[in-house]
This record gives structure tokens, C-alpha cells and sequence, in this order.
């Protein structure tokens, strides 16, 4: 049962990552169409440019829990890479515990407000030529936060696996 919970939360991660990591490709194609349309005929566009830092949210926003799941994550690891499995798993299960899954619960309440404010004006661009999704780029914050607790969930689990010596997924 655990088991089967951790491989749901990883393919879920997976998932959200194979389709966001698309985007990078099509920031790279909106970048070169502005720059070309810039530079080439002297127009310019608000909403491609704006368009740019949706994908970039997206992006960084959702491939995070990913970025958990594949161990990319920031480590000061001075002593951490020179530790066993149980002791790393330990270390794991406790930054889960008492920082990760606090601090994603957190976000996900204080962001609550703040996002369905947003939602109550379907909040748009300051500029007039802008998108009007400012109110789904806010949305991401409480997402964010939900995948990455979910991360943190699947990876304590990982711990308490190799912790009892059941290390299968």
C-alpha cells in the first residue's frame, strides 16, 4: 500500500514535470519570435513578452517537486554524502518532517488569501496589451505547494522504507 502511494505521488511529479519541461523549448521559440519580430520589422508585443514569464512560472513552479524527486535539490552536504544509507534516510525523514512539509503547508495557507483575491477580479495584466491570467499564474503558489508536501510525503515514506530495510518502491 505504501508502496503503491509512493509510485502514484512520483509518476504524478513525473508527469507535471514532462509536460512542463515542453515549456522551456517554447520559451526559447517566444523569445526568438520576439526578438525576430523586435528586430526584423519593429513590432513589438506586450503579451508574448509577458507570455515568457507565464511559461517561466510554470516551469520552476511545478518541475520543483520533481527536482525533490530526482535528488536536484540544493544540499549542503558536508557530512550528508559521506553518510550510509540509513543515516542519509534519517536526515531525509527529519528535513521532511520539521521543514519541508511545514514550510509547504505553510506557503499553501498564507498563499490562500492572496490567490483567491486574485480569483474574486480575475486579476489581469497592469498593461493594457498584457495577458489577463495573472490570476492563474497566482495559482501556481498553493499548486506549488501541494506537489512539493506531496514530495516531501512519498520521500519520507523512501526514508521509513530503507530505515525498516524494505527498500522496495
Amino acid at each position: 500500500m505504501v508502496n503503491k502511494l509512493i509510485s502514484l505521488i512520483d509518476s504524478l511529479n513525473q508527469t507535471v514535470f514532462n509536460v512542463v519541461a515542453w515549456l522551456t523549448a517554447a520559451m526559447v521559440f517566444t523569445m526568438f519570435t520576439i526578438v525576430a519580430l523586435r528586430y526584423g520589422f519593429n513590432i513589438g508585443s506586450i503579451a508574448l513578452q509577458e507570455a515568457i514569464t507565464y511559461m517561466h512560472g510554470l516551469v520552476f513552479m511545478l518541475a520543483l517537486a520533481h527536482t525533490l524527486k530526482s535528488n536536484g535539490h540544493v544540499r549542503v552536504d558536508i557530512f550528508y554524502q559521506r553518510w550510509g544509507e540509513k543515516s542519509q534516510a534519517i536526515v531525509n525523514l527529519l528535513g521532511s518532517l520539521f521543514l519541508l512539509l511545514p514550510v509547504c503547508s505553510f506557503i499553501a495557507y498564507v498563499s490562500w488569501d492572496y490567490v483567491a483575491t486574485s480569483w474574486s477580479y480575475f486579476e489581469g495584466s497592469r498593461e493594457a496589451a498584457g495577458l489577463d491570467g495573472v490570476f492563474l499564474l497566482k495559482s501556481l503558489i498553493p499548486l506549488m505547494a501541494l506537489l512539493l508536501f506531496l514530495q516531501g510525503l512519498s520521500e519520507s515514506m523512501k526514508a521509513i522504507n530503507v530505515l525498516r530495510g524494505s527498500n522496495g518502491r
